[in-house]
């Protein structure tokens, strides 16, 4: 059940609807998650909300900079990690016009019993979907 926070500029002229169809196509693709496992939510900043540096590690950024910020299980290799990020960065340029050098991911990792779903549970700590319990099968 990954949460899904995109943060950009008020002023982006790419569709969050679109951009959110790109991230969520490429996290079903890459890090198997289920099609209706689909939790985002979006923050619009003001230019001078969201500081980014232009060339950090020789990337060239505009002001159409986003940051995809993933919160997850953990247990994915780096190879599907970087996966997920190279399909990311590909339909969103794709999808919604956003530039891949202008696509900052960062995910952060978090054990089952960290999730509730509704209704007071941590549904996750008591029975794990198959797609979680591939991946513990993939790193015991």
């Amino acid at each position: 059940m990954p949460l899904v926070r995109i943060s950009l500029n008020r002023a982006s002229t790419a569709s969050l609807r679109q951009i959110g169809d790109a991230v969520h196509q490429a996290m079903v693709e890459t890090i198997g998650i289920p099609e209706k496992d689909r939790f985002q939510v979006f923050d619009l900043h003001e230019s001078q909300e969201l500081i980014f540096d232009e060339t950090f590690y020789d990337v060239r950024r505009s002001p159409g900079f986003l940051v995809v910020q993933i919160t997850l299980a953990k247990g994915r290799t780096v190879e599907v990690k970087q996966n997920l990020y190279t399909r990311m960065a590909a339909l969103l340029e794709e999808r919604a016009n956003v530039r891949p050098a202008d696509v900052f991911v960062s995910l952060l990792e978090v054990g089952p019993a960290d999730f509730s779903l509704g209704n007071g549970k941590a549904q996750f700590a008591e029975s794990l979907p198959p797609h979680l319990v591939a991946l513990q099968t993939q790193t015991s």
